[in-house]
């Protein structure tokens, strides 16, 4: 893939631009991988360039056990190859779901759709000045002012309409089109690649932008359902549980991307969308979908949490956490988050090690996995390298190490150090070793 800069472009913005557009989706991707994404999301073309690596096949089942917005379940079925997702993040799990789903008849969901956002409309207007909202308790747990009162109070009164006036041949793809509309153009959110809150919008084309996503749906389905039918799957589950799922011995390769150890709530990037469409509603529930995560971050960690065990015998694992907590002390830093940044790191690598050995009895023999992450200095500056330790942890389960690939760099905004996305690739050959079970 080629990209094009000016000829006044400094080496400086040559880099700054290729890492932004080697994650960018690329036009002819857009069907089923548009209709909702994360902005953190590895872009379709990765997926190519591993199955193609990796010898994959229409004989093969691919798996993605952290498969958040469905890239790589996507990109399989599109290419002809069965595969399976575990997420478990209910919004990201019902947007995987949902993009492998192109059984809906293209014409009658657009009829739904327009049938729906003309009540819609009506209601809106017999509301007058009245205006809908959330219960306090379910507002809480927005960031504050990402939508504002007249746009809630639209989306409410759609969302009243899809309830009363529901199909259950359309609603889950309404759904969908409404999470991106929320996140696209109704609410005061904006991601770069954060999320957080903009300038307010007093008002905002909530039913007309729904409709919109509604049409992208319906226009790629009518080019997805030409495509040969092939099996994908999203499980919501927790991928340290994988063994539950998942068949003995099904899996040939797996190509996903865990969350990395920082101190991104990863659940703040779909908050929005996972209160309004109902998959929580106050602090209890929050909590339950946090608990299915691994521990990539102080906001999900909990007193019984023990995935740290995993990792007890590692050594750079715990020097790094040794050297985040006496950083800690000799920075003063003493809020209850801080004190926690030592344990997170264990816990994440312990989670990860979790995964990793759980997940051997689904991989065939032979299976091949690759796996992005990304280096981290989250915690007090302190060098993290994911991809080598999680390689290392991988090694002491039975994996092959084949490789560690660089995927791209970026500089740190803290330390000014550039950091290291990689793709851990690794080999099951299916045999145990009494050091590895």
């Amino acid at each position: 893939m080629q990209y094009l800069e000016p000829a006044t472009s400094t080496p400086e913005i040559k880099q700054s631009r290729y890492r932004t557009e080697i994650n960018r989706l690329c036009v002819e991707d857009r069907a089923a991988h548009d209709w909702y994404r994360f902005v953190l999301s590895y872009p379709p073309h990765l997926v190519r360039s591993y199955l193609e690596r990796f010898g994959v096949n229409q004989y093969s089942q691919v798996l993605d056990p952290f498969c958040g917005t469905g890239t790589t379940i996507v990109e399989c079925k599109k290419l002809g190859i069965p595969s399976v997702g575990v997420e478990a993040n209910p919004m990201a799990h019902l947007a995987s779901q949902l993009k492998v789903d192109w059984t809906p008849d293209p014409d009658a969901l657009l009829a739904h759709a327009v049938k729906v956002a003309d009540a819609a409309q009506c209601a809106i207007k017999k509301y007058g000045k009245r205006r809908l909202t959330l219960p306090e308790e379910s507002l809480k747990l927005l960031l504050t002012n990402s939508i504002s009162p007249l746009p809630l109070h639209k989306t409410l009164v759609l969302l009243k309409q899809l309830k009363q006036q529901g199909d259950e041949h359309y609603s889950r793809h309404e759904s969908l089109a409404l999470a991106k509309a929320l996140v696209a153009t109704i609410s005061n959110l904006h991601f770069g690649p954060e999320v957080g809150v903009g300038a307010a919008k007093t008002d905002a084309p909530v039913v007309e932008a729904w409709l919109a996503e509604v049409k992208t749906i319906a226009h790629d389905l009518r080019e997805l359902q030409k495509l040969p039918f092939t099996p994908a799957i999203a499980h919501h589950a927790d991928s340290r549980q994988i063994s539950q799922i998942l068949e003995p011995c099904s899996i040939d390769a797996v190509i996903t991307s865990p969350p990395y150890p920082n101190e991104k709530d990863y659940t703040r990037t779909t908050r929005l969308e996972t209160v309004l469409l109902g998959f929580i509603s106050n602090r209890a529930d929050l909590q339950v979908l946090k608990r299915g995560l691994v521990r990539s971050n102080t906001r999900n960690v909990y007193k019984t949490d023990d995935d740290d065990k995993w990792v007890a015998s590692h050594i750079e694992i715990q020097q790094i956490a040794e050297t985040i907590e006496a950083r800690r002390i000799e920075l003063g830093k003493t809020s209850g988050f801080e004190r926690m940044y030592a344990r997170v790191t264990k816990l994440y690598f312990g989670g990860m090690a979790k995964h990793l050995a759980e997940l051997r009895m689904a991989l065939r023999p032979g299976a091949q996995l690759a796996y992005v992450v990304g280096d981290q200095a989250s915690y007090l500056r302190v060098m993290i390298r994911t991809g080598q330790l999680l390689a290392e942890i991988a090694q002491v389960l039975g994996y092959e190490v084949v490789s560690i690939d660089l995927f791209r760099t970026r500089l740190a905004t803290a330390t000014k150090e550039q950091m290291r996305e990689e793709v851990v690739v690794l080999r099951w050959s299916g045999e145990k070793t009494e050091g590895n079970k």
